[in-house]
């Protein structure tokens, strides 16, 4: 029997959204199971119980959707070396069901953690919320948009809990992690503590905490202001992993149908295709058929950005640490920003000016290296050969959303969002390359941070309309699947994306944990006559996922 590839596709398609909505299932099972069709704000409610993690739950924590269990079926989860391993022990024995105290392994991290040849989970003291799916520990920047979901939710306590985690984790490990598995130690992600210290703070008005966190914030700050992060040609800064070789969750989890894994493939398309962005005899060896070391160091690197692939930084954005990125600096100006309007909060108004001093330095920095006047567009700056790359990407709202931009900087950036408009939201590229990050897809963190910017220049319209057809989309696909997902095509309003993603992981994960926050932040903002008609139409007709 001959089988269409089109047909193939599609089956395809429909078995990578099968596969992860039954990990979610695995994963984040609620007690009482959502509905299909219950309204989908009370979904997002229920599933932040779902999708939280504690440590009498740290079996299900400890398991990796992206790794197996050692020989003996038991999880290895690392306890930071500064740490008394046997207090914590004793206290997981008075925590956890005998049961699931059996399947993990409690081990004391090595003081040279890139030795580990077993991977784990690293022991977190506080309860968080996973994203869903295959991410089944706490993420950097995912974990801000969560608590702004929870947040509004009225779950305080679990949000300030996210927050003293990361504090944890700079104090342990030196920054925010990309999140809590050993593999993830030589990384961070992009930087949202001060809001979410300050996004606490204004819940419950708590000033002795508020000033236990300064430390910490100020050793996540010189992190990112210090080399290899900062660039001294620019006093900007960069994405740059701090370990080498292959990403072992990459190794062991982004894979094709065929069994190839991200890294086969980009050497496949390196041999049959002529590459322009950069220098590709710097990242791929074609006579001994190897990415080299410093292709590693791309990769690792681009994923500490977050934006796991696309073609920004030059393709599979392997060249991104020769960028100043927009997105990173706005937020380093934001925490600038906001460590001085934490230090007044302190009565410390005199220690508030040099961090004042630094913002206004480097939103000067921004607006004279990343600003296209003609383009009317901000882009990343590559600073070795000190030119933009016109990629038009979701991060020129960075700088509305911080409040940098100029009047008309931000009616700039508007006049072009036919590029980026599409039924149902925004995509987050122009360019269609077969990575995730890029067109036709979009991800509902870039989605809030657009319309927030535009909302803080005054364009609520253009808002409004944006977030109709982005959340209509969300609300049309979990009628019909009965979750939220991580990602989704705009351009033919779907979430069957597997068949269009060529790079990375295929799969669209379930719960979906920044989707769900930033659904309730853009349906708030919202006139209450578009929330209305938005959560009362009809119910999706039932049919199979194209």
């Amino acid at each position: 029997m001959v089988i269409s590839s089109r047909v193939r596709t599609g089956r395809r398609a429909l078995c990578a959204l099968a596969l992860s909505l039954a990990a979610f299932a695995v994963l984040a099972r609620p007690q009482e199971p959502a509905q299909a069709h219950e309204p989908i704000l009370a979904y997002i409610k229920q599933t932040w119980a779902v999708l939280t993690r504690s440590n009498r739950m740290l079996a299900k924590a400890a398991a990796d959707p992206k790794f197996q269990p050692g020989a003996d079926d038991r999880w290895p989860v690392y306890v930071s070396p500064h740490e008394d391993l046997a207090r914590i022990e004793r206290q997981l024995r008075q925590e956890m069901p005998p049961a699931d105290l059996a399947k993990i392994q409690l081990r004391a991290l090595p003081a040279d953690a890139a030795a580990l040849r077993v991977h784990g989970l690293l022991y977190l003291p506080h309860p968080y919320v996973v994203p869903g799916g295959r991410f089944n520990e706490m993420y950097g920047w995912d974990s801000y948009f969560i608590q702004v979901g929870l947040l509004r939710d009225g779950e305080v306590d679990l949000a300030k809990d996210l927050a003293d985690n990361f504090l944890y984790e700079i104090r342990e490990y030196g920054k925010i992690l990309n999140a809590n598995r050993t593999y993830y130690l030589t990384r961070s992600q992009p930087p949202f503590l001060t809001q979410m210290v300050l996004g606490v703070y204004r819940k419950t008005q708590d000033r002795k905490w508020l000033a236990a966190a300064l430390p910490a914030i100020e050793k996540y700050y010189a992190f990112w202001t210090t080399e290899p992060h900062l660039t001294p040609e620019t006093g900007l800064s960069r994405y740059y992993d701090l370990g080498d070789g292959p990403a072992p969750e990459v190794l062991s989890a982004e894979k094709d149908a065929e069994g190839r894994t991200h890294y086969d493939l980009i050497k496949q398309y390196f041999r049959t295709h002529k590459v322009d962005d950069y220098d590709v005899g710097e990242y791929f060896d074609p006579g001994r058929d190897i990415l080299t070391t410093l292709f590693y160091k791309g990769d690792r690197s681009m994923r500490e950005s977050g934006f796991d692939p696309s073609d920004r930084f030059g393709k599979f954005n392997i060249d991104i640490i020769h960028y100043n990125p927009v997105c990173l600096n706005s937020l380093l100006y934001l925490m600038e920003t906001e460590t001085a309007e934490i230090l007044r909060i302190l009565g410390r108004a005199n220690d508030a000016g040099p961090w004042e001093k630094r913002a206004q330095e480097r939103a000067a920095r921004i607006n004279r290296l990343m600003w296209d006047n003609e383009a009317g567009l901000y882009f990343d700056y590559e600073y070795v050969h000190h030119r933009l790359r016109h990629y038009p990407f979701l991060t020129t709202f960075y700088p509305l959303w911080a409040g940098f931009a100029s009047r008309e900087q931000a009616a700039a950036v508007v006049r072009n969002l036919p590029q980026f408009e599409r039924p149902g939201g925004l995509q987050t590229s122009i360019n269609v390359s077969g990575n995730q990050w890029d067109a036709p897809f979009a991800w509902a963190p870039l989605e809030m941070i657009a319309v927030q910017g535009l909302r803080r220049y005054g364009y609520q319209s253009e808002a409004d309309r944006i977030s109709r057809a982005f959340l209509s989309l969300v609300d049309e696909e979990y009628r019909r699947l009965g979750v939220i997902v991580e990602k989704y095509d705009v351009v033919r309003r779907r979430t069957a994306i597997a068949a269009d993603i060529r790079f990375g992981y295929h799969s669209n994960e379930a719960g979906f944990g920044w989707t769900n926050a930033a659904f309730t932040a853009l349906y708030d903002q919202l006139p209450p006559g578009e929330q209305k008609k938005l959560l009362e139409r009809e119910p999706a007709a039932a049919h199979a996922v194209p």
